[in-house]
């Protein structure tokens, strides 16, 4: 049986009152008009997205909450955290089937660091790419696994940001599933707009304006900055989804654990030696830290920054520069451990003030717990 108007009876199950007939309705059953909402400054406060934990914060909506903060906003650098998120979905559910599909073991070639490529580095590489290479917000690229810049195709509209990134950190783990992942840094292009340069890239760390990594582990995880604190989101397999899971990232001033590949001790100067027999307590000078290495930059960051530690990749006989590249890896991990609290130096100074001169350029790199590197700092400055 229908209700007033034709309308079903179950129309009025949760609010009757609104289908009753008001001044100005023509017909019983239409809905009065909504007054007009006004918004007061506390009101516009309680708008802020706040996690709690019943909520429900997807990444979208996290990301368009923080661009409302900042009165001169685009909307070019959030719609790169997006296109980013969509290439880390696609890289994430290609991990997860590595096992199954011919997608694991060597690619046959090598990058430009010297070292073998795998067949996930090139899917990564390429997912990545194919993203971000038509939005008309980037005017080049760089990656880890090329030699050179890679331009916007012609035909596309030039931006005024550029991206850097390791599209699968760790790759070579991946045969042994050890936990893998992808680093991104994101700069902006000073003056005129066109495509971009290598000269454009060669900034130093404290000018990036956003960076992040996805970590590829026993759940899907990404943390990125804007420089607005340091916020991590949990990929949600059944919906698709990264939902808001570590909100406002802060490490502990000291940390457990120590992440440091011993097999290059006999590489090692003294002043690092001294250092790491401090962080072991060898000396009777601290408590001793927990060794943890896995051998993947990401995984071993991830852990030391939400548990408290430090990753150390020194110089050595071997690697005089340092092994890890400043521009890909460590200046957007320096940028996220700085906004949760942490540090990170290459031994004599603070890592996003090094100034790079080259696009594949290495660095020795101490970075973690802010009184941990503080020691490193201490000890390898004398």
């Amino acid at each position: 049986m229908g209700g007033p108007g034709g309308l079903s009876p179950f129309a009025f199950r949760f609010s009757p009152a609104r289908f009753l007939p008001c001044p100005g309705c023509t017909q019983v059953g239409t809905i009065p008009p909504e007054p007009p909402a006004v918004i007061t400054p506390r009101a516009e406060e309680s708008l802020v997205v706040r996690h709690t934990a019943t909520s429900v914060v997807t990444i979208d909506r996290f990301i368009i909450d923080q661009e409302s903060r900042q009165p001169k906003a685009s909307g070019e650098l959030s719609g790169i955290l997006y296109d980013l998120v969509v290439a880390a979905k696609m890289i994430s559910n290609k991990v997860r089937s590595a096992g199954l599909a011919d997608i694991i073991g060597a690619a046959g070639t090598e990058n430009i660091q010297g070292e073998v490529q795998q067949k996930l580095d090139l899917f990564a590489n390429d997912t990545i790419v194919k993203a971000m290479d038509h939005g008309g917000r980037l005017c080049a690229m760089a990656s880890e696994e090329e030699a050179d810049i890679i331009p916007i195709p012609q035909g596309f509209k030039h931006g005024k940001y550029l991206l850097l990134f390791d599209p699968l950190d760790g790759s070579s783990n991946i045969d042994v599933n050890v936990p893998v992942g992808t680093i991104f840094s994101v700069l902006k292009k000073e003056g005129e707009p066109g495509p971009g340069t290598t000269r454009d890239m060669l900034q130093s760390g404290h000018r990036q304006v956003a960076a992040g990594y996805v970590i590829y582990g026993s759940s899907t995880m990404m943390v990125y900055t804007t420089g607005q604190g340091a916020h991590g989101f949990t990929l949600d397999p059944s919906i698709g989804e990264f939902l808001l899971s570590h909100p406002n990232i802060k490490t502990p001033e000291h940390g457990r654990y120590l992440s440091v590949n011993d097999a290059y001790e006999q590489h090692w100067e003294e002043p690092v030696r001294a250092l790491m027999r401090r962080y072991r307590g060898l000396d009777g000078k601290r408590d001793a830290m927990n060794v943890r290495y896995v051998g993947s930059m990401v995984s071993d960051f991830h852990r030391n920054l939400l548990g408290g530690g430090l990753f150390a990749y020194p110089a050595n006989a071997k690697n005089p520069l340092g092994k890890l590249r400043l521009m890909y890896e460590c200046n957007p991990l320096a940028f996220i451990c700085e906004q949760a609290g942490g540090a990170a130096t290459d031994g004599t100074q603070r890592i996003l003030d090094v100034q790079p001169t080259e696009l594949h350029q290495r660095t020795p790199v101490f970075i973690g717990s802010r009184g941990d590197v503080a020691i490193a700092q201490e000890m390898l400055a004398r």
